[in-house]
C-alpha cells in the first residue's frame, strides 16, 4: 500500500488501486462526484459514517494536487 497523502492511499488490492480514502473501499473518485454533484460535505458524512471532514478535505487536495501538473494532448490516428 502506497500513502499518498495523509488521508489517500492507493493498493492494488482494493477497488483496483484506484485511490481511496484511509484504504477504506471508499474512492477518491466517489467522493468528487458527489461534490461535484452539488452534496454538502455534510450529506456525504451522514451516507459515509466512517468518513471525516478531514478525508472530504482530502480528496479535494488531491484532485488539486493532479491538476497542478501539465499535461499536453496528443492526437492518435
Amino acid at each position: 500500500m502506497e500513502t499518498l497523502t495523509d488521508r489517500i492511499t492507493v493498493d492494488s488490492g482494493i477497488l483496483n488501486g484506484k485511490p481511496t480514502i484511509r484504504g477504506k473501499r471508499i474512492s477518491v473518485q466517489t467522493i468528487l462526484e458527489f461534490l461535484g454533484a452539488g452534496d454538502s460535505k455534510e450529506e456525504i458524512l451522514r451516507q459515509y459514517p466512517t468518513l471525516e471532514p478531514e478525508d472530504i478535505d482530502a480528496c479535494l487536495r488531491f484532485a488539486a494536487n493532479l491538476m497542478s501538473h501539465q499535461y499536453s494532448v496528443k492526437v492518435i490516428a
